[in-house]
């Protein structure tokens, strides 16, 4: 048993209730120096709003907070850091247009020792690379740099400000695994030097790797508690999710069937005015799941987006049972028999100030009309059906989309597009926030529908995911497919070094 003067930070009997919802119920939690903690939960256990609590974003209704043995009240952010308290989010907050080193100095309090001016900042900056092996160009423009190196720049903003306790939430979702061995390398030479890591994942395989110990929370109370060696992935996810979840099930045999989705010589520009997808090729079968792997960003949306209808496509061809699909007409792709999940919930897929029983039917109204008016009790029906295949929490067809979490509302998008999908469904990182029990949902959906014999497109930044569901396995970079697979002889180290851009042979 650790000293408790080991401990770097406490959190106990922490109680936090939101209008209708116990986010969280009496959590305790710890974590000494020189250790890896991770924490795992479903969507709704209370992760994020305890973390959110730890980093000063919210207050605790009841409850005490110690740092290094002192107990603190944090009330902001700065209060946080001020503590040695950092936390990278999922979603970056660097600002595109400026340089690394202006990123990692805006907001910089003035009091806190370090450089603001350009040459103390490169200086500072060359120095902890050096110490972390985090090497990022300070004078690079944010918006020019990859993924990875973005999440450095994150890294490196939280480290200028000396912290000591380092909060990641879902930090390799957007990393090839070339990345993710390298942020593992950081967080082990971080904890090496007597700082504190607090992991948040839902990859098992991650905690098993890099964690000490493993914190569980299910319901927003502790589920367990555990060193890595002294636990199965099998009984972690038990834990999160209350017991085992059904498997998917193996695929069928090779898919034979016709093919239903093909795509010829596609060209597409992205947003920036480049080629974001670069003479892509391929052809999905009827009871197929043709999964495309990569890190985000290398064109995979572009080209969903493309297939639905939803972007201009430079040249080549898209058909649909041997046809020609229409241009730049998303409706006409859906009524032709396309389900599209997209990668942007909010922006593509949802209306949030619209109903749950609304949004299920958003793009078939006309299926739910009679002369004009809406059928309000054909449309309650529906989502009550949709609610209970899918698992949408609250169960309640009237509540505003806005109010659900993110899983949730995501489970939403899924229900009627896999419904929707007659003959072919486009899924992009459909279970991107959900937690395991509602992923293990939506991958049993996808598997039913090829099941039924119909084509699914699925884009996935996890690899996990695409080996588990797909037939075929293609690999994107740069706009470009560079190796479709069978699933059986996919090798995971070809996979990585393609979605790193290397086209050799491993060694």
């Amino acid at each position: 048993m650790e000293s408790p003067h080991n401990e770097a930070l406490s959190l106990r009997g922490i109680t936090k209730v939101f209008p209708g919802v116990l986010a969280n119920a009496g959590v305790n939690l710890s974590a000494r120096r020189g250790e890896i903690l991770a924490i795992l939960g479903e969507n709704g256990a209370g992760k994020s709003t305890l973390m959110k609590i730890l980093y000063g974003m919210y207050q605790p209704d009841s409850g005490a907070v110690s740092v290094n043995g002192r107990e603190v009240r944090i009330r902001s952010p700065k209060d946080a850091l001020a503590l040695g308290i950092g936390m990278i989010h999922q979603h970056f907050t660097l600002v595109p247009v400026h340089t690394v080193w202006e990123n990692v100095v805006l907001g910089l309090d003035p009091s806190s020792g370090r450089p603001a001016d350009r040459k103390g900042a490169v200086r500072e900056l060359e120095a902890l690379g050096r110490k972390y092996g985090l090497a990022v160009d300070p004078c690079a423009v944010v918006a020019d740099l990859s993924v990875g190196m973005q999440q450095k720049t994150e890294i490196l903003k939280v480290l200028y400000r000396s912290v000591s306790i380092l909060v990641l939430d879902e930090p390799t979702a957007v990393l090839t695994p070339g990345e993710a061995e390298n942020l593992f390398g950081f967080l082990q030479e971080f904890r090496a030097a007597g700082n504190t890591v607090l992991f948040i994942t839902h990859k098992l395989g991650e905690v098993m790797e890099i964690a000490d110990r493993i914190e569980v929370l299910r319901g927003g109370r502790n589920a367990g508690s555990f060193l890595r060696g002294e636990v199965t992935e099998r009984e972690l996810a038990a834990r999160m999710v209350g017991g085992d979840i059904p498997p998917v099930g193996e695929p069928p045999s090779r898919p034979t069937g016709r093919d239903v989705l093909e795509v010829r010589d596609l060209w597409v520009r992205g947003s920036r005015g480049h080629h974001a997808v670069r003479g892509v090729s391929f052809a999905v079968r009827a009871g197929e799941i043709f999964g495309v792997a990569g890190v985000s960003g290398n064109g995979q949306e572009e080209l969903a987006d493309c297939v639905c209808g939803l972007a201009r496509q430079e040249r080549g061809e898209i058909l649909l049972d041997g046809r020609v699909l229409p241009r730049e007409d998303p409706g006409a792709v859906f009524r032709a028999g396309v389900g599209y999940i997209p990668a942007d919930r909010h922006r593509e897929g949802l209306v949030l100030d619209m109903t749950v029983e609304e949004n299920l039917v958003l793009k078939n109204l006309p299926a739910y009309s009679r002369k004009g008016f809406l059928r309000e009790g054909a449309i309650r029906e529906n989502a009550e059906r949709r609610i209970a295949d899918y698992g949408i929490r609250p169960p309640l067809p009237g509540s505003r989309t806005a109010s659900l979490s993110g899983g949730n509302q995501q489970k939403v998008v899924a229900a009627r597009e896999i419904e929707a999908g007659r003959k072919c469904i486009v899924a992009v990182q459909p279970t991107r926030g959900l937690d395991l029990g509602a992923a293990a949902h939506v991958h049993r959906m996808l598997a039913g529908a090829r099941s039924e014999g119909r084509a699914v497109f699925l884009v996935s930044t996890e690899l996990s995911e695409i080996m588990s569901l797909s037939d075929t396995v293609a690999v994107m970079t740069g706009g470009e497919i560079l190796g479709i697979f069978p699933r059986e002889s996919a090798d995971l180290r070809m996979i990585g070094m393609l979605m790193a851009g290397r086209k050799g042979e491993p060694e």
